[in-house]
Formats: C-alpha cells, structure tokens, sequence
C-alpha cells in the first residue's frame, strides 16, 4: 500500500524537479510521513560513452540504470534531497507503507529490479479471506522464479509473474496483462496498480478491484488529518510533459485538470518510450 511516482523523456535527462512543481514535489515528500516504511527510486540514463564499446570490462550498455533504496522514511532521509535533483530520461520512485505486517527489510523495499526491469506496487494482494498471497499453501511463481526478484513480499511475487511471462517471449505490457489476469483469479479485490520501466520502455498500470480504499487506510489518513486524501487512495492520473514525454502518479498531491492532469481510467495501461516520449494508452 504505497505511493507511486514515473516518467519518461523523449529521451532528454529530467529529474523529479523538473517534473514536478516545488509545492507538488514538497507535498510528494511529506506523504512518506505515512508511507514511511521506507523508499526508493530506479533511473535511467544514457551512458557517457556510445554503447558497445570494450574498456577493459563488460561492453558500455546501452542504458545506464542507477536503484537507490532505503528503509528510513523519505521525509527524513537527506539522501532523497539529492536524489530528487538527478536527471534521467526515464524514473520510477516509490514510497512503502507495508502490506499485511510484512517485514520491513531492505529485500523487500522498491524498485525490485531484475534482467534490466524496474518494477514498483502500489496494492496488498490478499484472498478474499485476507490471507496475503506470501501467506497463501502455493504461488502462482516458482520458488525460483521469487529468487529472481530478491524480494519476499507480495509486490515481489507480482513482480515474478511479470517475469515469467517476459521470459517466455511476451512484450512487457502484455506479460504485465497476464500476471495480472492469473492474481485476479486468486484475488480478485486486490490492486495491482504498478508501473515497470526497461532501458527504453515505461509502463504505468491501474488496475484495482475496487477504488475504495481500505477501511485502514481510510482510518490511517484521517489519523494524521490527511482524510480528503485517502478518498482517490487508488487513482492513478498523468500528464505531458512539456518537450514529449509522460509523468504518472498515485493521487496524494495537488493533480489539477487545468494544468494538464488526467485520470488513468481503471482496466488501462500507458506504454511510453523513455527514448522518443511517445506514449498510448491501452485497455488491460
């Protein structure tokens, strides 16, 4: 149950400065006074050389992919601040509030990155008995293939499928519609909003049982006065970006339709190119 945020350029550095207002970016910040199980963010550049060329190591890739992760709260950790101000032509950043008690250890703190794919969950997948899916006698994923992400939680098993199906030949969207066709089935009210990002590819997925939110969350919010915002828990909305490109984000911070902001409808998925900026929107 987190807050999530990406993007991606036509193909020119940005950092979350850039791409969001102080007052947006300020905001964005103190939400992880509740999503305070930790941070993390995943950015891709291009390196500083061209690609291919033999150094004495491994060939210069094509794209340059930096994770940063912490279980400190992003409100008070200073190395956010720095963070913030790196530019990237493609990002993904990601504030933990963590599913069903699981454990607050750094396996477990977002991005997980694994073959070159970021990934980033914002949902607590549990059975309509509210036994979450690390709970559940068996997965949908092989003990491997969870290896594969590193991480322990229900985020890492969606990631794992996700996986799975990229590895059997499917474009990354639709190995991201399949995982989540096969979790619907196991747990049907669960979210699986997400977004993935590759060396040339972002994906922004909202994709929720049901947009109300948890009577915990709704309870968690008002606690700290911050009621209003737990109404849209579950929406994701996005904008262009001046130049090409697109940012998405969870709801939580100022997102007004007269500055270009528009809902993500349910059941749909953006596809973006972090190279050109081109995006589309596709139904799940």
């Amino acid at each position: 149950m987190c807050r999530l945020l990406g993007y991606a350029t036509s193909g020119d550095n940005q950092s979350l400065d850039d791409v969001l207002t102080s007052s947006q970016l300020e905001t964005f910040q103190q939400m992880a006074i509740i999503h305070n199980d930790g941070w993390g963010a995943a950015l891709v550049t291009d390196p500083p050389e061209p690609a291919g060329i033999y150094d004495g190591g491994a060939p210069t890739p094509s794209s340059n992919v930096s994770i940063y992760k912490s279980t400190s709260s992003a409100y008070a950790d200073p190395v956010f601040r720095s963070i913030e101000c790196q530019g990237a032509r493609g990002g993904l950043y990601h504030l933990r509030l963590a599913s069903s008690n699981l454990p607050l250890i750094m396996e477990n703190q977002q991005p997980f990155f694994a073959d070159g794919v970021s990934f980033i969950h914002n949902g607590d997948i549990s059975d309509l008995n509210q036994r979450n899916i690390v709970r559940a006698p068996s997965k949908p994923v092989s003990e491997l293939d969870m290896l594969r992400t590193g991480g322990k939680s229900d985020s890492a098993v969606y990631f794992a499928l996700v996986l799975s199906y990229y590895h059997k030949g499917l474009e990354l969207h639709d190995a991201a519609r399949e995982a989540i066709a096969d979790l619907r089935g196991l747990c049907p009210r669960s979210s699986y909003n997400c977004m993935i990002q590759t060396g040339d590819t972002y994906i922004c997925v909202h994709a929720v049982g049901s947009l109300k939110p948890e009577k915990e969350i709704e309870e968690l919010y008002a606690r700290y006065g911050q009621a209003e915002h737990a109404a849209d828990y579950r929406r994701i909305r996005y904008r262009e970006l001046a130049g090409g490109g697109v940012v998405a984000a969870s709801s939580g911070f100022e997102q007004r339709e007269r500055d270009g902001w528009k809902t993500l409808p349910n059941n749909h998925m953006i596809i973006a190119s972090n190279r050109t900026g081109e995006y589309r929107i596709e139904e799940l």
